[in-house]
């Protein structure tokens, strides 16, 4: 029985639900199966994404900033709908069923979009004037069934990906020397498959959607999702499950409710005497910030906790653990704000960037290659910058430091950094572009292949991919070390928003500076006709805005690590233990 119990893992069961054996179960084969979803969930969803907006000007006769605007909306739904996959792993299916279950409907709506571009009823008829303007737009009914069809993609990728990665780090025990170490490499391989899968969506499929057809690419996407579920639910019998602890997003509301309604009562004379039923080895030591919440905890007279089976209603006193475990959410907030920005610039690597690139010379040899596969290089600088990373840099800094490569919050900040350096690349590569589109002559219509190489857009693709890199292995661990045991799901969705908010803000700000510099009948920065508009400005204003954004995240890390419970002197942390009330803070 004692050489059983030391195979066991704990809080983790198998798919039967009893304790799991260490020796059959988790490791990197389980975890390889998980991530070969999320390979075909990329391959789907960017394959779609980086090509669509030429799909949206070119097929569905849209204006540029509106079809920019559909693709960054269509991302950022996407990524929001984490939070409601995260939920529903907590609450109700687990991440395992969560995952099965919305990948077979990002199946579904990658099935239904393959129709939509295959049958002539769904697109407005081809059109023959070179003034895209002038063509006939696609009508509500044909724009009703693609938004159904790419809706049904964002609720399965925002299904699945809330509990992808932390379904794959459930596969290591962090209690475990071996797999912990195992567990350090996870996010960087999680990362690289990802990328892996974006670099076959910007490359063969691309080049399939441009020269055979879009139909038959988005096809391929569906059945390649449909084998991958089958792959996944293959392992079934080698995963590790870990138990659900209940949904986070309750408890959050459970605290704060708790909080308001004792928010008269003062603080007792010790912290010894608020609420406490963790169990000592999974208690979270009070903290002295944000103590308004520790109101939660405070017993009242009418709050019924006599006899060892009675249990207090939960919506009128929590444990001094749950506060801490929500205490801990509200301090990743301020790196969650600052991390939104990066994503507003990523978004133009899908929408401007591929618009500018459709219109420059492209031929390589007697090869033109596809506009949305100069993403290519932006994927490729991923790719790159991983391998450095995993293989150099990380060895390198143990032998040095002693540590496993950068902080999260050190990768952060260099993404934040190198993505402002992209946008400011890119509003001189756009002067540049601009000033060989006024200078040629003949193109009134601005469909002409303009003189002037697509690869002076490599810098900005470059700079931007290999700041996804570093900020988004940063943010994936961050989240996830940083959150309480039984709030990792909801926190990887909480970093996935960062990704939707990213989308919805370049949305707001497409709006806005059409609106404002378009006044007077003006074509303004962000014309229908990008040869007409001041690209250049817009990519100009998000340097600017990224780079006062970086300043605010350096400020945000300062305050997290001054007030992350683990920075805390022991002295300080008994006498928090023990002690009473900073009169001052609370």
């Amino acid at each position: 029985m004692e050489g059983k119990t030391s195979w066991s893992v704990a809080d983790t069961v198998d798919y039967k639900g009893f304790p799991v054996d260490k020796s059959k179960t988790g490791g990197w084969v389980p975890a390889a199966l998980i991530l070969g979803i999320e390979i075909c969930e990329r391959l789907t969803t960017m394959g779609i994404a980086v090509n669509l907006v030429t799909y949206l000007v070119g097929t569905m006769h849209l204006p540029s900033a509106t079809s920019a605007n559909i693709v960054t909306d269509f991302m950022g739904t996407s990524f929001l709908l984490c939070l409601l996959g995260g939920f529903l792993a907590d609450s109700f299916l687990g991440r395992y069923k969560t995952i099965a279950i919305f990948a077979l409907v990002q199946t579904l709506g990658t099935g239904m979009l393959s129709v939509s571009t295959k049958l002539p009823q769904l697109r407005p008829r081809p059109c023959n004037n070179l003034i895209v303007e002038n063509c006939e737009k696609a009508n509500g009914f044909q724009m009703g069934i693609l938004y159904l069809s790419l809706y049904l993609i964002a609720l399965g990728t925002g299904g699945l990906k809330s509990s992808v990665s932390g379904f794959g780090t459930d596969q290591f025990d962090e209690k475990d020397k071996k797999e912990k170490s195992q567990m350090a490499y996870f996010f960087q391989r999680f990362f690289f498959f990802v990328s892996t899968g974006t670099l076959m969506a910007v490359t063969v499929l691309v080049y399939i959607q441009d020269e055979v057809g879009r139909s038959l690419a988005y096809g391929i996407c569906s059945v390649a999702m449909f084998i991958a579920v089958l792959i996944f639910l293959s392992g079934t019998k080698r995963y590790r499950y870990k138990k659900s602890f209940g949904s986070p997003v309750v408890q959050i509301f459970q605290v704060i409710a708790a909080a308001i309604k004792k928010r008269k009562l003062e603080f007792p004379s010790s912290i010894n005497l608020l609420y406490e039923d963790s169990a000592e080895d999974l208690r979270i030591h009070h903290t002295d910030q944000f103590c308004f919440l520790d109101k939660a905890s405070i017993i009242a007279v009418d709050d019924e906790i006599n006899g060892s089976n009675s249990r207090p209603n939960p919506w009128n006193l929590c444990s001094v653990t749950k506060v801490e475990e929500v205490k801990m959410m509200v301090r990743l907030l301020p790196i969650w704000a600052t991390t939104i920005l990066f994503w507003t610039t990523y978004a133009q690597m899908m929408t401007f960037s591929v618009e500018q690139a459709s219109t420059m010379h492209r031929s390589v040899g007697g090869f033109q290659i596809p506009a949305g596969s100069l993403t290519v290089f932006f994927v490729s600088a991923i790719l790159i910058t991983l391998a450095v990373y995993d293989r150099l840099v990380m060895p390198v800094w143990k032998k040095w430091k002693g540590t496993q490569g950068f902080t999260n919050l050190q990768r952060i900040a260099i993404g934040l950094m190198l993505s402002t350096m992209g946008m400011a690349f890119a509003a001189i590569s756009e002067i540049k572009r601009l000033s060989v589109a006024k200078h040629n002559v003949g193109d009134t219509t601005g469909t002409s292949t303009l003189p002037i190489s697509v690869f002076i857009l490599i810098p900005q693709f470059f700079f931007v991919g290999s700041g996804e890199a570093f900020i988004y292995t940063g943010q994936l661990d961050f989240f996830i070390t940083r959150s309480p045991k039984g709030m990792k799901t909801m926190s990887t969705g909480l970093f996935l928003t960062t990704l939707a908010l990213g989308f919805f803000v370049s949305s707001f700000l497409v709006s806005i500076i059409k609106k404002i510099t378009g006044r007077n009948g003006g074509e303004g920065w962000l014309a229908d006709n990008i040869n007409d508009g001041r690209l250049d400005c817009f990519y100009g204003l998000l340097a600017a805005l990224s780079f006062i954004n970086f300043g605010l995240f350096v400020l945000s890390a300062i305050w997290y690590k001054r007030n992350a419970p683990n920075n805390t002197n022991p002295a300080t942390e008994m006498e928090s233990i023990n002690g009473s009330y900073d009169e001052e803070k609370c």
